[in-house]
């Protein structure tokens, strides 16, 4: 797996901020022009950034009203529907990238979704916070459930029903036929090159399927 200093090279358009660091980073792994499913879809920002930016094409899936509502606000094709029931109603390899973008730790058929995500794209995008940054396992310790930027909520109202680190995804991912192209870790917007596990508080992935 490349660094992202190394393997990512910026599209002259991308050079400001954008509404989440990740954003960048996403980007920069979607050609010009490409179809695009991007799954928990929130309000669409992300979606509404890379049809600015790169014009692709494609939908959002989300399942809550109010997200649902901002997206097509945005002017975001967005199909209302639980992931959890899978994603029967997209054919194999009918996007150039599937986006899972901090919704991973949000799902309980987290494997049967990393299975239908790489199947239907031709590759994708999975980032999720990671568990094992050194705050969050100072908290427990301290026999506290962790809050930081990146996990926000405290734990009796966070939509997050899963946690995972580094190492547990990438454990995972052959065990559920998905091969790992390229890895960047990012603290408060900057790479995280080494120390990854525990140094850095959201993981970002390209992979398809092996």
């Amino acid at each position: 797996m490349n660094a992202i200093a190394t393997n990512l090279a910026p599209h002259s358009s991308l050079q400001g901020l954008t509404p989440r660091n990740d954003f960048r980073v996403i980007a920069r792994w979607i050609q010009p022009g490409s179809q695009v499913l991007d799954l928990g879809c929130g309000d669409g920002s992300l979606l509404r950034f890379l049809t600015d930016e790169l014009d692709v094409s494609g939908y959002g899936v989300e399942i809550n009203d109010a997200g649902v509502l901002a997206s097509a606000q945005k002017g975001i094709n967005v199909i209302q529907q639980d992931m959890e029931g899978g994603l029967a109603l997209f054919e194999d390899q009918s996007f150039d990238m599937v986006i899972l973008s901090q919704t991973l730790q949000t799902i309980h058929r987290t494997a049967d979704i990393l299975r239908e995500t790489v199947r239907v794209g031709r590759e994708a995008i999975v980032s999720f916070p990671n568990f094992g940054y050194w705050p969050h396992r100072l908290a427990v310790l301290r026999g506290r459930m962790p809050v930081s930027k990146s996990l926000p909520f405290q734990w009796h109202n966070t939509p997050n029903v899963r946690v995972l680190t580094i190492r547990d995804f990438e454990a995972l991912a052959p065990e559920v036929g998905v091969r790992i192209l390229d890895r960047a870790v990012l603290h408060d917007g900057q790479s995280v090159n080494w120390g990854a596990n525990w140094r850095g508080s959201l993981a970002v992935y390209r992979v398809k399927r092996s």
